[in-house]
């Protein structure tokens, strides 16, 4: 009998984890009543408490998300047009061309052209990246990227010509050569080929490339890269005048 009323005590004594009084510490609670105080603490301390605190880090992530992932960006004229026109805000990607990615013709960009344009970002149309040819113009008045004519028609502003100036350039490596869509109303690659550069841009001065145009919202479009430069051939290195080099070839007007 004193065997079995033994047993009978020792099993009263054994309860299931984190049953009854004696529960086991939490500390996975125990860290979230103290993160819970510490929010409090700091919404006591600023006026307007959550309200205010929720709005500060909506301000970090905004800045944030300006700083190293998508800018928007007014345009100032009409250089772009018709696809952009004046006041229209893109939204720019800057993470476009991060991760070894580099701008392609056709892409519109956005980028510093200060020491080059002007103290100033600029938007533009690429037209040809590190090695290519760039004629203007052809017999039918097309530019001519590597040998092969360019039809601009989808994108060109109506009633512009591809280009008044003529030229013929090899685009030395890690630049580009710019173009407005609005030829007419673009200071551009063109206005700069005798200026330091040689109106070329430095691929380290991209800001971005325009994805979106985000406002007014009844002008809301993904901006794409026009099929018109699909099939332009690879730069050859040395095909060009001044390509083995990479330094520009003839500049005219």
């Amino acid at each position: 009998m004193d065997t079995e009323a033994q047993h009978t005590e020792r099993d009263r004594s054994f309860r299931p984890s984190g049953a009854g009084p004696h529960r086991a510490p939490d500390p996975k609670g125990a860290e979230g009543r103290s993160r819970f105080a510490w929010t409090a603490r700091i919404t006591d301390w600023l006026p307007g408490g959550r309200i205010t605190l929720t709005v500060l880090i909506c301000l970090v992530l905004l800045l944030l998300l300006n700083t190293f992932v998508v800018q928007p960006f007014q345009i100032p004229s009409g250089s772009m047009e018709n696809g952009l026109r004046i006041g229209d805000r893109v939204l720019v990607n800057k993470l476009a061309y991060r991760f070894g990615a580099a701008p392609r013709r056709g892409d519109v960009v956005v980028f510093d052209g200060s020491g080059y344009f002007g103290d100033a970002d600029y938007i533009k149309r690429v037209v040809g990246v590190g090695g290519d040819h760039v004629v203007c113009c052809d017999k039918e008045g097309r530019i001519q990227v590597n040998g092969r004519p360019v039809d601009e028609s989808t994108f060109l502003h109506p009633g512009d010509s591809p280009s008044t100036v003529p030229f013929d350039v090899v685009v030395p490596d890690g630049t580009l050569f710019v173009l407005g869509d609005h030829r007419s109303d673009s200071s551009d690659s063109r206005d700069h080929l005798g200026s330091p550069g040689g109106g070329m841009i430095p691929v380290g001065d991209v800001i971005g490339r325009a994805d979106w145009i985000a406002w007014p919202v009844g002008h809301w479009t993904h901006l794409t890269r026009p099929d018109a430069y699909a099939r332009v051939p690879a730069a050859a290195q040395g095909a060009y005048p001044g390509g083995a080099d990479g330094h520009p070839g003839g500049a005219h007007g």
